[in-house]
């Protein structure tokens, strides 16, 4: 048998979670742990929050193992079945079709399943049949569903038999009181054998009864003109509005495969402000719609801007386990991993009611949480050895935020969201190197063609010829072997050549792996910066980009201020710049453009110069000119590049994120060093204190 289901009023749990969180600034809101007093944490899986944050499903699954239960907030609670049960929002749906064959009803689903109208399929059983319905939906609008009835008649018309898909919303009627669901159920079966829809209905008021409600008129209207039936054609049958109350509709979701029937409890929530706790079992609370993950603690499923919302609460410390088993390897030393514990804390502590209904998200928005499937002993042992800890300055907690890879020096606030002075400053992140440590290297390579690429280092065969400059030469050991647009291997990027034995190359250079301390990106069109600035820049875009550069930095040499054809692309934060210009790992770079290059001249004057043909080229026999498809030009410092004749540009930079505050790298580089976590959080977090609460 699974746990007890608590019938505690949520009012005792407001108690406990004041009481646990006053302190740390979390959302005071009813806590549902397994009646202890621990620090609680409330996670947001799904939820439309607005700008704030939209992460919505039109269905949530849930799976345990045991017995286990469903409460209200009203103390209002029942069992649910071991295995999995399914929860949708009441609203308004398009009632597809009605039959008694699965096999015509499933036929249907499966044809919606591919389109924007998601079905739902039910079962009903009365006077000896089994009764499938199916509907499509939440919309958000009786206008919006009434769009969608055209659209869904014409997906399914096979198997309409003459049947016509009719919006349905949310106006009900009720009838009785019942004392158990069984004594509901025959009320509904007696109402349906008259031909009317009904279903069972388990009051969220605390008064612990079932009603039935009938109908699901989309209008008030509507709505009277089924009362008057109903009252017309069906004798002792008592009907009131349902209205707002909040009501948990019991029914059996046959949708769970189109191939073959298999059910599940299936539970629509209705009523303004109505949400019920589904309480974990020790074994955790599978969640199917968000990547069959399981979840340690409660999930409490509520209705918010009309669509479901998700909402996980668990203890602060078991929600750690899992943050910091995704944000790092589990591999790295201990004492990093006390690191991101510790941050992590301070992190969630400091967020409050940030996102109105959680106080986090399960996404990097706040911290990656994926459930029990990141946890691991050596992370755990890391969270229990720094158990309530949390970084301080000033009295407070510090919004401990943090990066994959600061790229070797850590960013100063003016160069991501202007805050945060004092505790967070640029400092020097040598341990940031360590994500290099074992990775491949790659060759820089210009073909004949004057396309240049990439070419992994175990695919390379050094020749003994080399250019007139100095360059060497290579070949390769495989047929058909890739040249890649930048040193990493993306399999949904194609390659720019295939090169095969005998088939000799320029090295331009040799790099390691794109990685999180160092990386190339492009390369990209003007065409392709032009659509990834869309929208993101506070001034008007030029209609083409002939030249870009970075023209101001700030004092870790993060960009602050990026020019296209001589003019800034002007944006609200220069951590922007990130997104902007193509999905950058970080705005600690610098950009190449392909197709130009500026000339030193004698006198010390610059001049730029474009396309590799034409250019003055003054060897031992004289000044000849460039009739190249590829020019190859060196800078002062040995370093060489081709210029082609199209423009595009190449991003070549260092670090992973924002930069802000810790080095996730950068504190596995220190902890391989020696240092303990204390140390390593008081170099990253400046002017604080770690303090255990």
């Amino acid at each position: 048998m699974g746990k007890a289901i608590r019938t505690r009023k949520w009012s005792r749990r407001l108690k406990v979670l004041a009481a646990a969180l006053m302190t740390a600034g979390c959302l005071q809101l009813p806590a549902y742990a397994d009646g202890n007093d621990a620090q609680l944490i409330r996670v947001a899986l799904f939820a439309n929050l607005g700008s704030t944050y939209k992460s919505t499903t039109p269905l949530i699954t849930l799976e345990a193992s045991g017995q286990w239960g469903l409460q209200s907030e009203r103390g209002t609670n029942m069992t649910i079945p071991s295995g999995q049960a399914r929860f949708s929002a009441d609203g308004f749906r398009v009632k597809v079709l009605e039959t008694t064959d699965f096999k015509t009803a499933a036929a249907a689903a499966k044809l919606l399943q591919t389109t924007a109208d998601k079905p739902l399929l039910f079962t009903a059983s009365f006077n000896g049949k089994t009764l499938y319905q199916l509907y499509t939906g939440n919309y958000g609008t009786a206008a919006l569903a009434g769009q969608a009835v055209a659209r869904v008649q014409k997906t399914a018309a096979a198997q309409l038999a003459g049947q016509k898909p009719v919006v349905t919303g949310s106006e009900r009627l009720q009838a009785g009181s019942y004392s158990s669901l069984q004594e509901a159920e025959a009320a509904q079966a007696s109402l349906m054998s008259a031909g009317f829809t009904a279903y069972p209905v388990l009051q969220l008021d605390g008064s612990q009864a079932y009603t039935v409600w009938v109908g699901e008129a989309a209008s008030a209207a509507e709505l009277s003109s089924l009362k008057q039936l109903i009252e017309t054609s069906t004798a002792g049958v008592n009907l009131s509005p349902a209205g707002d109350s909040g009501g948990l509709i019991i029914r059996q979701d046959a949708g769970l495969s189109t191939d073959k029937l298999i059910t599940a409890p299936h539970y629509t929530i209705a009523g303004k402000d109505a949400k019920v706790l589904v309480q974990g079992t020790g074994n955790g609370i599978k969640v199917v719609e968000r990547s069959q993950r399981t979840y340690r603690g409660d999930m409490e499923i509520s209705i918010v801007n009309g669509d479901l919302a998700l909402v996980n609460v668990v203890a602060l410390e078991q929600y750690l386990y899992s943050v910091v088993g995704a944000e790092v390897y589990s591999s790295w030393p201990a004492e990093a991993l006390k690191v991101q514990a510790v941050a992590a804390r301070s992190y969630a502590l400091q967020q409050g009611e940030r996102f109105k209904i959680a106080n986090v998200v399960d996404t990097t928005l706040s911290q990656a949480y994926n459930g029990m499937t990141s946890e691991n002993d050596k992370v755990t042992s890391a969270v229990d050895a720094t158990a309530g800890e949390v970084v301080k300055s000033g009295g407070k907690i510090v919004e401990a935020v943090f990066s994959s890879n600061a790229g070797g020096q850590t960013a100063h606030p003016s160069e991501v969201w202007n805050g945060g002075a004092g505790v967070f400053t640029n400092v020097e992140s040598r341990g940031d190197q360590s994500a290099q440590a074992g990775l491949q290297s790659w060759y820089h390579v210009l073909l004949s063609s004057g396309v240049s690429g990439y070419i992994r280092e175990d695919n390379v065969k050094q020749l003994t010829t080399k250019t007139e400059a100095g360059l060497s030469k290579v070949t390769v050991t495989a047929q058909n072997t890739n040249v890649r647009p930048i040193p990493l291997i993306q399999s949904n990027v194609e390659p720019v050549a295939k090169i095969n034995p005998g088939t000799e190359v320029v090295v331009l250079s040799k790099v390691v792996q794109s990685n999180d301390y160092a990386w190339v990106r492009g390369p990209f069109t003007s065409a392709q910066l032009l659509k990834t600035l869309q929208g993101k820049t506070t001034t008007a875009l030029p209609s083409s980009i002939s030249t870009l550069e970075v023209s101001k930095r700030g004092p870790s040499g993060r960009a602050l201020e990026v020019t296209a054809n001589g003019q800034p692309l002007t944006v609200k934060y220069a951590d922007t710049y990130r997104s902007a210009l193509g999905g950058l790992p970080s705005t600690l770079f610098d950009i190449a453009g392909t197709g130009s290059y500026t000339v030193l001249g004698a006198d010390g004057n610059k001049v730029s110069k474009t396309g590799s043909q034409g250019a003055a080229v003054l060897s031992a026999s004289g000044t000849g000119t460039s009739s190249s498809n590829a020019l190859v030009v060196m800078s002062a410092d040995g370093q060489a590049r081709a210029v082609t004749q199209g423009q595009t540009f190449m991003f070549i930079g260092q670090g992973n994120g924002h930069g802000l505050g810790l080095s996730q790298w950068g504190a596995k580089g220190m902890a391989d060093e020696g240092y303990d976590y204390q140390t390593i959080l008081k170099h990253y977090y400046q002017n604080a204190t770690i303090v255990k609460e």
